[in-house]
């Protein structure tokens, strides 16, 4: 049985699917089951990983998983729902771990870095196989467009000149799937970057192309953007972290080799992506 934390999300939703598709039996866990839409044959229960007491029986069985949380970095003294999801793992006997990181784990002090470290190392401390994947950008990103284009032409996009070599979700699960079902990939950690560097800027214009519609982009300023971070819940240090990392780095704006070698292809392109999802921007 296979574990998948975040299969309402957008890798672990694609995790889930492959790996039915494929027909591996596979468990999911999420706060609300009764709203999960997931492919027939995934098993889904309740848990919480804010709550270690709801995770041995979703664990339980289990002898692979695919790890992740969206806990708000500085909303804890320390990754505590990867903490948590580590212990389960290890109680449960879990033979294989694959744990969705982010670019740049690791690669720096700050609080960014310090924080997705911890959460590594939350597993790696299990002494259970794993494999660790730290990509940059999603190009799911663009979701965060959707209502906008639904009702206009006119899209807010915050920092839309800086850089970034995008993913696709599926190809993040394309190799989490591998890792969880050969041996491929074990104990190795990856750094994953999509196949060319764009802006958000040329991302609009590539969305409004799969669209048949002129996008017209408008772009707040930093201090508008700041605001929103913080009415997230992001900390404030955190938030002045965000920015810099985003103003003042070239961070996760390079094509890095390893998606090619890993994937035997090329990895998809933005095009791509939308084209894919012309239907969330549509009535």
């Amino acid at each position: 049985m296979i574990l998948v934390m975040g299969a309402t999300g957008n890798v672990g939703a694609e995790v889930a699917g492959m790996l039915a598709a494929s027909g591996h039996p596979v468990r999911a866990m999420t706060r609300r089951p009764r709203d999960a839409h997931l492919p027939a044959g995934v098993e889904v229960v309740y848990g919480d990983t804010a709550d270690p007491g709801s995770l041995d029986e979703a664990f339980r069985g289990a002898d692979r998983a695919f790890l992740m949380t969206a806990q708000q970095i500085g909303s804890a003294p320390r990754p505590t729902h990867d903490i948590n999801l580590a212990e389960a793992a290890r109680r449960a006997g879990v033979a294989r771990i694959v744990k969705l990181s982010v670019y740049g784990a690791r690669s720096g002090d700050n609080a960014i870095s310090r924080w997705h470290t911890e959460a590594e190392d939350a597993v790696i401390g299990t002494g259970i196989d794993c494999t660790i994947l730290r990509p940059g950008r999603f190009m799911s990103n663009a979701l965060h467009w959707a209502s906008m284009i639904r009702h206009g032409n006119e899209v807010r996009i915050p920092f839309a000149t800086r850089p970034s070599a995008a993913i696709d979700p599926a190809d993040i699960a394309s190799i989490a799937v591998a890792a969880l079902t050969t041996n491929a990939h074990r104990n190795a950690a990856y750094q994953l970057s999509g196949p060319q560097v764009l802006t958000p800027v040329e991302e609009l214009d590539i969305l409004g192309e799969a669209l048949g519609r002129r996008l017209r982009l408008i772009e707040p300023f930093t201090e508008e953007a700041k605001a929103g971070l913080l009415a997230s819940g992001m900390p404030p240090a955190v938030v002045d972290e965000v920015i810099e990392r985003t103003i003042e780095t070239d961070d996760g704006a390079q094509v890095l080799p390893a998606m090619p070698e890993l994937l035997g292809r090329h990895p998809n392109t933005f095009a791509h992506w939308a084209r894919a999802h012309v239907s969330a921007f549509t009535n």
